[in-house]
Parts: structure tokens; C-alpha cells; sequence
């Protein structure tokens, strides 16, 4: 893919497979050639980092499950049916008492999405019809060894409320599964050149009042992934229904959407504050 930059320069981007990080730019300015091999190049106002999209999909225990201790916790300030309902459906929020049902990683250069899918034999690996995304099946741990082997790779990862949802789960639930971590996904929360969170960065780090997904991106004139026939608070039902397909591919719709809502938030940035 070749774009102009501005006037007398021009940038040329090759990629290696999506999961090696090894991505690198070829930048011509009048008759010189510059490179570069590592995660980024800056030259004026532009920057390149090596960087994928996050984001997962959970499922909660049954309740009746839990141990009669961890109900009582949890249930301990729901005083009436109402609010014990509410409760209940938040178990899917928390590594305790939740599962992974998916890690989804889309590669913000090429593109190509990956998501690694908790099922058993009913499913077999599988890609899109339009060869962008890989989906690959194995148990929850097998999931989470290849997430980390995949991510530590890359510069920076851009999640939607991930520092608040899925970068502690996944964390909790590696340490409760045995599976140790590659890197540290919660850096320092004002240093966003590791983790980029979307959230924070839109509400000016919760100063200003958080809306959806959802929301942002009809208002900035994306398409949203929530109108497509599922939502995150169908993701329970699905999982008993067993039509993991159907989350697999609501989270690579997620993945995108949260791309496009990145990269149009970053444009509307002064080049001095997109790496920070």
C-alpha cells in the first residue's frame, strides 16, 4: 500500500504475518530512502507504531454454582429481587466467576484480525469469507498461552474500556488457570504508550461522562457492531445456545468498529499528544 504523506513524500508499509510484530516502513523523501525495522518511525508528524486492537468476550457461571459464600458476597447489598437480578448478571464481569469465551486481536495496519475461541470438537479452526479474520478453536488455557504469545509482540495494544474489563481479566484469569503472562497489560494509567484505552482517552480520563461503544460510534458515524443482531448481554444465552460462531464474529465486528473509532480519534489529535 503506497499513500502520499504530504508534498515530496511518500510512505510504503510492508508487513510479515500479523502475529510477528516485524512490520516495518519505507519512507521516500525526494531521492532518499529512509527505513525502519523497529516498532516505530518518526520523521515530522508521522509516527508508526506496531499495534492491534483487544478485546474479549465472557461468559458467567451459572449461579446456583458459585459457592454459597461467594453468592452471599456478592449478593450481599441486594436488597430486593430487582437488584439480586442485576447481580446475578454481572457475575460475566468478573474472572471469578466468569470464563473467557474469546480474545479477539485485529492488527491495526494490515487489518487482519485474529480471535482465539474457547470450544470444544464441535468447531474446527476457521477463517472469514473474506480471508481478514483467522478463528482458532482450543480449550480456555490453550486460548490464553496463545494470546500472550501473540501480543507480546506489539508496541501498543487499543482496547475499549480494557484497563476497567479486559486487561485485568485476562490477567486474573491466566494466575487462576496457571498460564503466566508475557506482559504487563495495566501500565501506569496517564501513560497510555503501552495501552491505549479508549474509554479513558474519550472521557478525558472519567471527566466527562462515559458513554457505549455503541453510542460512540453512532455519533462519530461508525458502523456499530451492536446492530447486527447480538450484543454483549446476549453473550450468556449464546453460550448455552452453543453458537460460539455467532460471538466469534460479533467480537471481530467489535475489533473493527473499535479500529475505525481509534484511528478517527487519533487524526483529530496534535501529532505531539498521539503518542502519550
Amino acid at each position: 500500500m503506497v499513500s502520499p504523506l504530504r508534498s515530496g513524500r511518500t510512505c510504503v508499509n510492508y508487513s510479515v504475518p500479523w502475529n510477528s510484530g516485524m512490520e516495518f516502513c519505507i519512507v521516500f523523501i525526494g531521492d532518499a530512502a529512509y527505513i525502519s525495522t523497529q516498532h516505530q518511525l518518526i520523521m515530522g508528524e508521522f509516527v508508526m507504531r506496531s499495534c492491534i486492537i483487544l478485546d474479549i468476550e465472557t461468559t458467567g457461571y451459572p449461579f446456583e454454582t458459585l459457592d454459597q459464600s461467594q453468592r452471599d458476597y456478592l449478593l450481599k447489598f441486594a436488597y430486593s429481587n430487582e437488584e439480586r437480578e442485576e447481580e446475578i448478571q454481572r457475575v460475566n464481569l468478573y474472572p471469578y466467576t466468569a470464563s473467557i469465551v474469546c480474545i479477539g486481536m485485529l492488527n491495526v495496519h494490515t487489518e487482519i484480525a485474529r480471535i482465539h475461541v474457547v470450544a470444544g470438537e464441535e468447531l474446527v479452526d476457521w477463517e472469514s469469507e473474506d480471508g481478514k479474520a483467522q478463528f482458532c478453536i482450543g480449550d480456555e488455557c490453550a486460548v490464553l498461552q496463545r494470546f500472550w504469545n501473540d501480543v507480546c509482540a506489539y508496541e501498543r495494544i487499543v482496547t475499549f474500556n480494557g484497563r476497567m474489563f479486559d486487561a485485568p481479566f485476562l490477567h486474573v484469569r491466566s494466575a487462576l488457570l496457571g498460564v503466566r503472562s508475557s506482559r504487563n497489560l495495566m501500565p501506569p494509567r496517564y501513560n497510555s504508550a503501552t495501552h491505549y484505552d479508549l474509554m479513558e482517552q474519550l472521557t478525558f480520563y472519567h471527566a466527562t461522562r462515559r458513554f457505549s461503544l455503541d453510542f460512540i460510534c453512532t455519533a462519530f458515524g461508525i458502523d456499530s457492531p451492536k446492530r447486527h443482531g447480538v450484543t454483549g448481554h446476549d453473550i450468556n444465552k449464546l453460550v448455552k445456545d452453543g453458537c460460539i460462531r455467532d460471538i466469534a464474529e460479533y467480537n471481530e465486528r467489535d475489533l473493527r468498529a473499535t479500529r475505525e473509532l481509534y484511528l478517527l480519534w487519533m487524526s483529530s489529535l496534535p501529532s505531539v499528544d498521539r503518542n502519550v
